[in-house]
């Protein structure tokens, strides 16, 4: 019996071995190059990377040997065109920060022992600048290197694409995709009552963005907390900081250098209160002391900060849980049980809040 009953050659190990480069760690090992490492024809290493018919046990072993040892790897186009599958999710985000970096953990986390594997791709710029993006990234990878894609934080969501798609905290919120979001508004009313419980009555706040609907619902919760509780709303203590940093240190030397400070400080994230933070120390501001504030989303960050930042808790890392899984389920033909989800949020009391100097 030969090795290579398919096409009747003798055992490598009975001719003169092939002559073959050491594979190169800049370029990619070639199906040619396993034939020849192997002593094979490259239809049989195509056969024994495809399972098919023809080739006998002990030529598979020993091509898969050959194969392991060299680290030969279909491409993904090939593996598309081949199998119509890739087996590889995309998460597709504007840029890397905080926010996407934790769902692409979640995400990762959710794929283990799937048999999938992930891709993360960045449109790599200002989100004001490229309203649309996901369209021309999904473009880019939907059908020929992914199966599905998590959008995240996506600026539309009329998109049309050759796969599933699931969207964590879209923009304008749920439309036609299914989505993953945190319950912004509760959470939002929950942290501004918890400073409201502390004692505080001038509690300000630093916007997020006024076009994405995460940012109104805070600014919203913010509003409904503080006419819940009988206070009115000083709209002078209101500034924008767009979850941007330079904004939002502008805003915060703004608030913390009136005459009548606020005695608290509401962000619409963790980055706008980090900075807070940042300029409450460089105009000799005690926190918390003489100042109280809390951010909104914990990310890792935020228990780090001098001093660690109290703040509403989205479950970031779970959302990108529940949108791979949820892109699971579709990839695999599954009819989703409700097409959005909505997770709670919780307050993480830190050091950055403290009953008011009392005057």
């Amino acid at each position: 019996m030969t090795l290579e009953t398919s096409v009747g050659r003798p055992p490598a190990a009975t001719r003169a071995p092939a002559i073959v480069p050491e594979p190169s760690l800049r370029g990619r090992v070639t199906m040619q190059q396993v034939a020849a490492e192997a002593g094979v024809s490259i239809s049989t290493v195509s056969k024994v990377i495809n399972g098919r018919y023809g080739v006998s046990a002990e030529t598979i072993d020993h091509v898969t040997r050959v194969i392991e040892r060299l680290g030969y790897e279909a491409s993904l186009v090939a593996r598309s065109l081949r199998n119509r599958r890739t087996n590889v999710i995309g998460v597709l985000v504007m840029d890397f920060e905080p926010f996407s970096t934790e769902v692409l953990k979640g995400v990762a986390e959710a794929i283990h022992g799937s048999g999938y594997e992930l891709i993360a791709y960045s449109a790599g710029g200002h989100v004001g600048a490229q309203v649309g993006w996901e369209r021309r990234s999904l473009s880019r990878l939907m059908g020929s290197l992914v199966d599905g894609a998590v959008l995240v934080t996506p600026t539309v969501t009329d998109v049309q694409t050759d796969g599933p798609v699931v969207a964590v905290d879209p923009h304008t919120g749920p439309a036609g995709l299914p989505s993953v979001a945190a319950d912004n508004l509760q959470g939002a009313r929950h942290g501004v009552e918890h400073l409201i419980g502390l004692g505080h009555r001038r509690i300000a706040m630093i916007t997020g963005r006024s076009d994405l609907l995460s940012a109104q619902q805070r600014e919203q919760g913010y509003r409904e907390a503080l006419a819940a509780a009988g206070l009115p709303v000083d709209e002078t203590l209101i500034r924008t900081g767009d979850f941007e940093a330079d904004l939002a240190r502008e805003a915060a030397r703004d608030l913390l250098s009136r005459a009548q400070r606020p005695t608290a400080v509401f962000a619409a994230n963790d980055l706008s209160a980090l900075v807070t933070l940042q300029v409450a120390a460089e105009l000799g501001i005690e926190v918390p002391g003489q100042l109280s504030v809390v951010g909104f989303d914990n990310i890792p960050e935020s228990a780090l900060a001098a001093p660690p930042l109290t703040t509403v808790q989205q479950p970031i890392r779970r959302m990108g849980v529940e949108a791979a899984a949820m892109l699971l389920g579709l990839i695999g033909g599954e009819q989703l049980v409700g097409p959005h989800r909505t997770l709670t949020t919780s307050v993480v009391v830190r050091s950055s809040t403290a009953p008011p100097p009392v005057d």
